[in-house]
């Protein structure tokens, strides 16, 4: 009777440890499945002190025969993305049927709920701005990690096309990466393959709390496999170089959006808004993009500008200081004059 116990409890632990390993919350850590050490074979390794050739011959069965290429090699079905996948982010599907996105910027916030607060009050994405705040990478993960499925989607600016400020952002989980100071089509293709997965980009595949079933390890399809379908790359347009590359620039696969930077392009080129030359400058950046089949963005004030349909709100400042005048009306700046004390002369 002891050993019928005793099996019948052996037997209903081994299924719930197999329901939970079944049901178990994708991680956001790519080492948290390391399978038990010394558990594993290797029947196709390369033998124990010979050199096995690889470089010269493919295995049997293999899909890339000859001696190896990066150049010619066929990429794999591993990442295959579902045949029925459907867009889960919705400013990626709010583009692509053609309509006007905006994000609200957080320019220097780092409370949680300020940013919540943006997130849910009406925009698309929230433009988190990071090229030009002092907030570290650590500050912004929590903040989106606060309200990962607010109405708005987490975007943010980056600092320059680079590896480590790209994927930190991806990594934490944005779905809009907007990417400053493009001058030519080497800095964009370098921008586009930090972005994304291969075959289109380099992305390493390095964990991160976008991974998480918090965020976006469960969507459909899951994430790895349909990122590159979902992340919306915004490309900006500055300099004169970058007016000069406009066109190829526009034209590198998985660049989502060019931005024709308003302020900036007045910086670089020394002409105001409205000037003959700088609605030059904003035309050039707007042919090549339309050429390029591709979205266009500016400031929000554009909104009714033609073939613009993506744009950059106002910060959180701006944003509270508009929304208590609206609130207040003709109570706002109706303070009592004081005459004594460092308030008096207000």
């Amino acid at each position: 009777m002891k050993r019928l116990i005793m099996t019948m409890a052996m037997a209903l632990v081994a299924s719930q440890g197999g329901a939970q390993q079944t049901n178990r919350p994708v991680s956001a850590d790519p080492y948290a499945n390391n399978a038990d050490a010394g558990q594993l074979q290797f029947p196709l390794a390369a033998p124990a002190g010979t050199d096995s050739g690889a470089a010269k011959k493919a295995l049997p069965n293999a899909v890339n025969t000859g001696p190896y290429d990066d150049k010619t090699w066929k990429y794999g079905p591993n990442y295959a993305v579902p045949k029925d996948a459907k867009t889960w982010n919705p400013v990626m599907l709010k583009l692509k049927q053609g309509g006007k996105v905006t994000g609200g910027t957080l320019f220097s916030a780092t409370d949680p709920e300020t940013y919540c607060a943006m997130a849910n009050a009406g925009y698309d994405f929230i433009w988190t701005e990071m090229q030009h705040n002092t907030r570290d990478w650590n500050q912004v993960a929590r903040m989106w990690a606060a309200c990962p499925h607010a109405k708005a989607v987490p975007g943010v600016r980056v600092a320059a096309t680079d590896e480590r400020e790209i994927q930190h952002a991806l990594d934490a989980g944005a779905l809009v990466l907007v990417v400053p100071t493009i001058d030519t089509v080497e800095e964009a293709i370098a921008a586009r393959d930090w972005a994304f997965f291969p075959p289109l980009g380099r992305r390493s595949s390095g964990g991160g709390q976008a991974f998480g079933a918090d965020m976006w390890g469960k969507v459909p399809g899951g994430y790895r496999a349909t990122s590159n379908d979902n992340i919306v790359l915004i490309l900006m347009i500055e300099t004169l170089q970058g007016l000069k590359n406009a066109s190829a620039i526009a034209r590198v696969p998985g660049v989502t959006a060019i931005f024709a930077a308003s302020g900036d392009l007045a910086n670089f080129t020394g002409y105001a808004p409205g000037s003959p030359d700088y609605e030059r400058a904003i035309n050039i950046v707007h042919d090549a993009t339309i050429a390029a089949g591709k979205r266009l963005c500016g400031p929000l004030q554009w909104r009714e500008r033609a073939d613009f349909t993506c744009f950059q709100g106002g910060s959180e400042t701006a944003a509270i200081t508009r929304g208590a005048a609206a609130e207040l009306g003709p109570l706002r700046n109706t303070q009592a004059k004081v005459e004594v004390g460092p308030l008096a002369g207000q």
